[in-house]
């Protein structure tokens, strides 16, 4: 069905754009076979059918862009058409700076499966104008961007969030042994620091909540349901997986670290000295999240103080280890 409608407004815009006066509604309705055969074959309701479609496919195409025109003529029928000089994109003109910068943004892509659409879109803009001097894939100093996408789920995660489609997955916390599956109406998906993140609705949850990709297990399982969820106007991934991972800390930690490990939390350290006997002793940003990145160091950090983040730190790791 889906196939059909787009022939049928491929056909549609092509008759309204193939005219240089306007058609009414009689004439592209025996112009165009789809209409005739959705006409059905009871003369009571062929003209009903026909309208309501008709409207309906001239409502999509101007969504769509196409400029259409009504036009009233002198007996007081309505026609349609569509100006070639209405629906002509202007020029593009480029100059040697903004192809470089159209040539950066396509090799970010060069590791990803969008290598290809990047690749054709700027073949397009050369043919459209790009300076024929300009190699968009040169080598510009020593900058040359990359954003790895080696996580499965980065393809269908970017076709659901494009399609608004909720979707299923397996997701295993950091402090979780097995994976558990999660029922996700997708906003949005960005890169911070080295890894991917998808920001979107949780239905078991009811709120919202940030997925990191490297965490998801299995297949990306589509569902044909609708959203249930506003999705807002803008989706702040950096800044909640910021919060949580203690990026927006307004208070300080005490911990012990072993000596030669942990440079992360060595890097975001405010003060530090040596223990001896092969420890440090760190201050370090307190904020939300900051208990599960911890974790992560296992028997390398000791949580000295707040006696709450401490606390946090020590049921995690009772409930690894009881896996």
């Amino acid at each position: 069905m889906a196939i059909a409608k787009a022939e049928r407004l491929m056909n549609l815009a092509l008759c309204l754009l193939g005219t240089r006066r306007p058609l009414s509604k009689r004439e592209l309705r025996d112009s165009i076979e789809a209409y005739v055969e959705a006409s059905g074959s009871r003369a009571e309701t062929s003209d009903d059918s026909f309208n309501r479609m008709f409207e309906r496919d001239k409502d999509d195409l101007r969504e769509l862009g196409l400029v259409i025109e009504t036009v009233e003529s002198l007996d007081g029928e309505i026609g349609y058409l569509a100006r070639r000089d209405s629906n002509r994109l202007p020029p593009i003109t480029l100059d040697a700076e903004e192809a470089a910068a159209l040539g950066l943004a396509a090799k970010v892509w060069q590791q990803a499966r969008l290598a290809g659409a990047a690749s054709g879109a700027l073949q397009k803009l050369r043919a459209a104008g790009l300076p024929e001097d300009v190699d968009p894939y040169e080598a510009h100093g020593a900058l040359e961007p990359r954003i790895p996408v080696h996580e499965a789920a980065f393809e269908p995660l970017m076709l659901a969030c494009r399609d608004r489609r909720p979707v299923v997955f397996d997701y295993r916390k950091a402090t979780a042994a097995r994976p558990e599956p999660r029922h996700v109406e997708p906003w949005a998906l960005e890169c911070w620091r080295g890894h991917w993140y998808l920001a979107g609705f949780d239905r078991d949850r009811g709120a919202e909540r940030v997925f990191r990709l490297s965490r998801i297990t299995g297949r990306v399982r589509s569902r044909g349901a609708r959203f249930t969820a506003p999705v807002p106007d803008v989706v702040t991934v950096r800044e909640t997986v910021a919060s949580w991972a203690g990026e927006t800390a307004d208070r300080s930690a005490l911990i012990r670290l072993r000596t030669g490990a942990g440079y992360p939390l060595r890097a975001k350290a405010t003060a530090a000295r040596e223990l001896g006997d092969g420890w440090d002793e760190l201050e370090i940003p307190y904020g939300h999240g900051l208990d599960a990145w911890l974790v992560e160091f296992g028997p390398d950090v000791v949580v000295l103080e707040p006696a709450e983040l401490r606390a946090d730190v020590m049921d995690r790791l009772r409930a690894v280890a009881k896996g």
